[in-house]
């Protein structure tokens, strides 16, 4: 099984994130603390409060060179330039921080229970 140490506003997560799609690897996101001085769990794991960190059945690739670097050993399937396509034809959304504005709509979090 492959954990994903990370959090969905890191934008170093998402470009993991993205190359993980890319090459159809299935993985299980594994949210950590929003600062790092409250990442003690991930500390015990890996040794770093830092994300992204990829776990791979115990072998920790920490950082997005380390995993990108690890990731090189699989071949892209067909479909990857398709995904890469689609992740550009979606730059305009990221640019109006689309994600952050459907957000908004919600209810504040400090009104949840």
């Amino acid at each position: 099984m492959i954990s994903l140490y990370q959090a969905e506003w890191c934008p170093y997560s998402s470009a993991v994130r993205e190359r993980l799609t890319e090459l159809g690897i299935d993985f299980v996101a594994r949210q950590v603390a929003p600062w790092p001085e409250q990442r003690s769990d991930l500390v015990d794991r890996s040794g770093t409060d830092s994300i992204p960190v990829l776990d791979v059945e115990g072998d920790l690739y920490v950082g997005t060179r380390d995993i990108f670097a690890f990731l090189e050993q699989f071949e892209a399937p067909a479909s990857a330039s398709e995904h890469r396509a689609r992740y550009h034809e979606h730059a305009e959304a990221r640019h109006r921080d689309a994600t952050a504005r459907l957000l908004e709509r919600g209810a504040p979090l400090s009104t949840r229970g």
